[in-house]
Order: C-alpha cells, then structure tokens, then sequence
C-alpha cells in the first residue's frame, strides 16, 4: 500500500485540536517542531520597549506524519474543516509520496513499518 507525507503549518494553539484529528484518522506517529515564518501576508513587526523583537517572524506549529493513501484524504479534510478559522494565517498542508519506510527495531517495511 502506497504512503503518503503530511506536513502540516500550523498556528501553535491549534496544535491540541491538529493531533486529536490525526489520532482519530489513526495516523501512527507525529513528529513535531517549533518554527518561525511568514506566508503572503508577510507577518508583522513586534516591539517591546521599543526593541523590533523577531522582525516579521509569525510563531508556527510543523507537524509531520506518514500516513496511508486511504487516511490522507480523510485527515485533510477534517484538518480544513476543523483547523479552518477563515482568517490569514491558518496554516498550510505539504502532501509528499513515500517511497518506503522501515522499522529499524524489526525491519518491517511500508505500511507494516508504520
């Protein structure tokens, strides 16, 4: 069974809701990271007592999980319908084909690996 790479920008306070949607698409195992970025809006300048703090750099969420064919479209649908606030900023969603995984522990390999 073919696999695919989820990787998933979001704002950190939707990180919570983002893994409860993962765990419920049975998606096996989350790798997650702490980032700073902007989008087309280009973020905004922060100051504090007059010192430009982390120029136009937006805090953001990456979420990175492999998941089966059958469960990506199903999780990016909860995640757009449930991450969503219609505002700029929501986030992003990377879907990468993979090859195949391993287990280093057993050495099972695709799906099985997962």
């Amino acid at each position: 069974m073919s696999m695919k790479k989820l990787e998933i920008i979001i704002k950190p306070e939707r990180l919570d809701e983002l893994k409860t949607i993962l765990n419920s698409c049975d998606a096996h195992g989350l790798m997650i990271t702490n980032i700073m970025g902007y989008g087309s809006q280009r973020g905004y300048r922060q100051v504090y007592n007059g010192v430009d703090i982390g120029g136009n750099l937006l805090p953001k969420v990456k979420v990175e999980t492999v998941v089966e064919d059958d469960i990506c479209e199903k999780a990016i649908d909860l995640i757009i319908e449930q991450i969503n606030t219609g505002l700029y900023g929501d986030g992003k969603i990377f879907i990468y084909d993979v090859a195949d995984a391993v287990r280093i522990r057993t050495g099972e390999r695709g799906s099985d690996a997962l």
